[in-house]
């Protein structure tokens, strides 16, 4: 019944704009998301937001934490939220992602935005799943924006310096748009979007109409060249290789009985020949027990 629905759900993707909102923690990504719901909701227009958490070890549920900051939304009709468990899942991403954000486009959503769990320059596989990425820094990071790793500078489609009113504010955008120019001073040719760096204030709204502005241009950049279409594409293969790497490793791990275990122990098998068994072969390759 779920493929039956993810089936049709699958009909209205692509027609929506994706938000991905990553950074370092301490950015205030949950504060300036509230924000950000806030301006589009003052349009009129219908949000949904997806966060993603670090789970539990042991249940595997996920934990709110921060995002109570976005829960002053949470009885508006026109946004819907969801927390989603990243499942010790790296890059801050969940396997369930795709099949939520579908469920968003099929509702209406005018704006999906996604918030990863803020592990920081680990985040680059946020790249593969919306259309927008935000890279979300403070005037804190100082001159650990020179430091940052090529991944995250490359995935970021706009740069946000957050909490703008505290000091050093105008010296993080010189560096921010300093590190984003070097690809250039390197020769590399113009890009047809060079990423901007827009300096805001999630704690009293400065500068959130201004980035609001900012991602509809990226949108519209998108929809009118080539790039929109290859992003679209990798969203895809990426949900294909999520899909098929979850079904492979579930049904290969459900042919594990006790009894190979017990022969692992005893060393009589070794997990490769046994892993490799279960990929290839299947059930039939396996000693019956």
């Amino acid at each position: 019944m779920a493929e039956v629905l993810a089936k049709d759900f699958f009909k209205s993707s692509g027609t929506v704009q994706k938000l991905g909102v990553s950074g370092p923690p301490g950015a205030g990504k949950s504060t300036l998301t509230g924000r950000l719901i806030g301006h589009y909701r003052s349009l009129k227009l219908k949000v949904g937001v997806l966060a993603v958490d670090p789970s539990s070890s042991i249940s595997g549920g996920a934990f709110l934490g921060d995002r109570l900051r976005i829960m002053e939304h949470a009885t508006d009709p026109g946004v819907f939220i969801r927390s989603l468990a990243s499942r010790g899942m790296i890059g801050g991403l969940t396997h369930t992602i795709f099949g939520a954000i579908h469920v968003l486009e099929a509702l209406g959503c005018d704006k999906i935005i996604v918030e990863t769990v803020g592990t920081g320059q680990d985040e680059v596989d946020i790249a593969s799943v919306v259309d927008t990425v935000l890279y979300v820094t403070t005037p804190a990071m100082g001159d650990e924006i020179q430091a940052m790793k090529a991944g995250a500078m490359e995935v970021g489609d706009v740069f946000v310096v957050n909490k703008a009113d505290l000091a050093g504010r105008d010296k993080a955008v010189s560096d921010l748009k300093g590190a984003l120019g070097l690809g250039q001073s390197a020769g590399q040719a113009p890009k047809a979007w060079e990423p901007p760096v827009v300096a805001t204030s999630a704690l009293s709204g400065e500068g959130v109409a201004e980035l609001a502005e900012t991602l509809d241009a990226h949108w519209d950049h998108l929809k009118k060249s080539v790039e929109g279409r290859v992003r679209l594409k990798i969203q895809h293969s990426t949900e294909l290789r999520f899909w098929v790497h979850r079904h492979v490793v579930k049904n290969a791990l459900d042919r594990v009985t006790d009894k190979i275990l017990e022969e692992l122990v005893l060393h009589k098998m070794d997990p490769a020949t046994v892993g490799r068994k279960l990929l290839t072969a299947g059930k039939e390759s396996l000693p019956r027990y």
